[in-house]
């Protein structure tokens, strides 16, 4: 019998998650740090010219804040089957263990791109992913777009991310 499902939006689920839920709360991960390492050749980005979107990467000493979805039973495999297209560009589902603010723990599936997927980008300097975004576009739009969006929707859960906001500062010293 299939359960309600948890799922952790660290990146564009927490600003469009276009998906049924009955919850959401905000959480963190611990152990995860959020970074722009993953190529994206299908949103924000082309094959040729691809934009830059999150990833998790593993830190022992990090905490990744971010929202969680309740999607309940009925919806949980037309759920799947979206994200599992939506994230198809060198994603993989994980489970995690989600801690909201005062509440008691729980595990959430995640979609989390590894080092060995081929649109995998990796680090680079905060300047050169910063230009990479600022150039970027594809079928969603501007990559610039999911930066700004992505440290608009963390500032609006209360989150800070040295790494993202980094990279938007860069962003908008480039667009002026």
């Amino acid at each position: 019998m299939v359960e309600d499902l948890w799922i952790f939006g660290y990146g564009s689920l927490i600003w469009k998650p276009d998906i049924p839920f009955d919850e959401r709360r905000v959480v963190r991960t611990r152990g995860w740090a959020r970074r722009f390492w993953q190529g994206s050749h299908d949103h924000r980005g082309v094959p040729d010219a691809p934009g830059r979107v999150v990833t998790l990467i593993a830190d022992a000493r990090a905490i990744c804040d971010g929202v969680a979805f309740r999607v309940p039973a009925v919806e949980v495999e037309s759920v799947l089957g979206g994200l599992d297209h939506r994230e198809k560009n060198g994603y993989a589902r994980h489970t995690l263990a989600l801690e909201p603010e005062g509440g008691e723990p729980f595990e959430g599936l995640v979609y989390i791109a590894t080092p060995d997927n081929e649109a995998y980008l990796g680090d680079a300097s905060a300047e050169a992913i910063a230009r990479q975004i600022y150039e970027s576009r594809g079928p969603s739009g501007p990559n610039i777009e999911y930066l700004l969006n992505l440290a608009a929707a963390l500032r609006d859960i209360g989150a800070h991310d040295p790494h993202v906001f980094e990279l938007e500062t860069l962003v908008r010293t480039m667009t002026r």
